[in-house]
């Protein structure tokens, strides 16, 4: 029987659909209905004849519809609510609406709006999309996957969340199952992961959240968060199921806390295919924006002093990529480390902190002796500006989530000292920012080279038009996600991830004024299948892809699949399926 629980092979190779379900019961599937665009002939074969009006409208006319309908919405969150009760009438006209307009609808069906989302899930929960895993029943994790109905070769994504870490919002509990959803819609929108393809997963080991336990329609379980060997225990186990159910799927982590994203990735990255969005993707789109820049300021990454202000788990995974792109240069991994002054809660990281550093943190502590140089600074209390003033770095991360921590006296004072400062204010949503774009566009008098986290708007400076660069995630990751699977890779490398950040750098264009660091967000599609070609070319090398591509460009175009109506066959039920040509 064709419908979401059923087991076969869905991709880009599809050329007719068989389909034993008829009338009403069809139209309530979401991946088979196309509604209106039923032909006469079908209507009458799958038992729509009187359930449908009497007008035939292809896709296009659909689409124009339904883009009248969403622009028509009051709000985002108005516009995220239309897209989801889209996608649950009609898959393939949602990912064909969104792949036709992914630069305006990414901060729609992703951040930042569905953040608000994710928030309102218990009050506003319709429909279950994923699976739901919670550690009172880990006995119910294989039966779990059992229901979901994907056979062992049907699934090239698991992304999964525990919601400790929901982008700037923090532990939204059960609901973070959203955030699963919305980077699996940008797989498929982007490099053309068949959704069927991919299963959002949400760990439900309680949550912190008072508000949310203590609201009756909260729909996780009700207790503080598990932590220690509880918890280990039952990611364990998740892992294992998902490695014996589906052996090719790339495991991705998605939006853990501080103190588990990183021991989780070091714990599975060398036994299976895995990869953390928020440590490497992260560090991947910012690298390649910081390759952009570099190479319009005719520098080095080696030659750069760089301030993280914000060493978290995102942080830290940038500066270990941006290291590595040091080392390539040729510095040992001692000089790269003495490039970066990493700050967080407490300030710069130092030897002063002791144990009160995290275990990743450690690599780019500066020596009390240097602190100790800087004259009239108390090791205990070294804000952004002693370390601006005594370092003047040439890049400035932010990943703190602390709104307007780049003032402009911060900014000034970086650009009294580099011609090109490259600034990038990364935290996200707009209003956790460490600063506006045009702000710091302005008080540098137009010589910044800037990326950002959330998307601010184009703008004309002394009679030039200035396009911020997106440090959108979903510059990589997709295509990540879509080369891994292509050459069915065993690991996800710091090569592949490395190749992929320097790919999407390629695709860039930042010489002239006011160009932007990184490609736009419309095209995605070609960026994504540029990074898979880079992936499986960096995969092929180290001997982690198991395929062999005679013609890897041909491989992951074939591999990406397109949303637009099938045929459809009629059958009985025994005989349904995916037929071929």
């Amino acid at each position: 029987m064709d419908t979401p629980g059923n087991s076969q092979a869905y991709g880009p190779d599809q050329r007719v659909l068989d389909v034993d379900v008829r009338g009403s019961a069809l139209l309530s599937s979401a991946h088979i209905n196309r509604g209106t665009a039923f032909t006469f002939a079908e209507r009458q074969a799958l038992g729509l004849v009187g359930l449908l009006p009497s007008g035939v409208v292809k896709m296009s006319g659909q689409l124009r519809r339904v883009y009248e309908q969403y622009r028509a919405q009051p709000d985002n969150l108005s516009k995220n609510l239309y897209l989801q009760s889209m996608r649950e009438r009609n898959e393939v006209l949602f990912y064909r609406l969104l792949a036709e307009h992914i630069g305006e609808m990414l901060p729609i069906v992703y951040t930042p709006t569905i953040g608000e989302a994710i928030e309102k899930f218990s009050h506003w929960y319709s429909r279950p999309h994923g699976v739901f895993l919670d550690i009172e029943h880990p006995e119910q994790i294989e039966e779990s996957f059992d229901n979901y109905g994907r056979g062992a070769d049907d699934v090239d994504i698991v992304c999964v969340t525990d919601s400790e870490g929901i982008l700037g919002i923090g532990d939204q509990g059960v609901g973070g199952v959203q955030i699963a959803v919305g980077k699996l819609a940008v797989y498929t929108a982007a490099a053309g992961i068949h959704p069927r393809r991919s299963i959002p997963v949400v760990l439900d080991v309680g949550t912190d959240n008072l508000a949310l336990l203590n609201d009756d329609l909260y729909l996780g379980v009700r207790h503080a968060r598990v932590r220690g060997e509880r918890y280990d225990a039952f990611v364990e186990r998740f892992v294992s199921v998902v490695r014996a159910r589906f052996p090719h799927a790339l495991i991705h982590w998605e939006d853990f806390g501080a103190a588990n994203a990183h021991r989780i990735l070091e714990r599975y990255r060398q036994e299976c295919l895995t990869f953390n969005d928020d440590i490497q993707g992260t560090a991947a789109v910012v690298c390649a924006a910081a390759l952009a820049a570099v190479r319009a300021t005719g520098t080095l990454m080696s030659d750069q002093r760089i301030v993280v202000y914000g060493a978290g788990t995102a942080g830290i995974g940038i500066a270990d990529l941006l290291r590595d792109e040091m080392i390539r240069e040729g510095l040992t991994q001692e000089e790269a480390n003495r490039r970066f002054w990493c700050m967080g809660s407490r300030g710069l990281i130092s030897e002063h902190l002791g144990d009160r550093m995290r275990d990743f943190q450690r690599p780019y502590a500066r020596t009390l002796s240097e602190v100790n140089a800087w004259r009239g600074v108390r090791p205990d209390r070294v804000g952004l500006p002693e370390v601006m003033e005594h370092v003047r770095p040439t890049v400035l991360i932010g990943t703190s989530a602390q709104a307007r921590a780049f003032s402009e006296g911060i900014v000034k004072r970086m650009a009294a000292h580099t011609e090109r400062p490259v600034i990038m204010p990364l935290s996200n949503p707009t209003a956790k920012a460490e600063a506006a774009a045009a702000d710091l566009l302005r008080w540098t008098g137009g010589r910044a080279l800037i990326a950002t986290g959330s998307p601010f708007e184009p703008i004309e400076f002394n009679g030039e038009r200035f396009e911020f660069a997106q440090a959108n995630n979903a510059l990589v990751f997709p295509g990540l996600g879509l080369g891994a699977s292509v050459c069915r890779a065993t690991r996800m490398s710091d090569g592949m991830i490395a190749a992929a950040s320097r790919a999407v750098a390629d695709l860039a264009d930042p010489d002239g004024p006011g160009r932007r660091l990184l490609p736009a967000m419309n095209q995605l599609r070609t960026v994504s299948a540029t990074v898979a070609l880079a992936v499986c070319k960096a995969a092929a090398r180290e001997g982690l892809a198991t395929r062999e591509l005679e013609n890897p460009v041909q491989a992951v175009i074939e591999a990406m699949w397109k949303p637009h109506y099938l045929p459809v066959r009629a059958v009985p039920s025994e005989d349904a399926g995916i037929a071929g040509d």
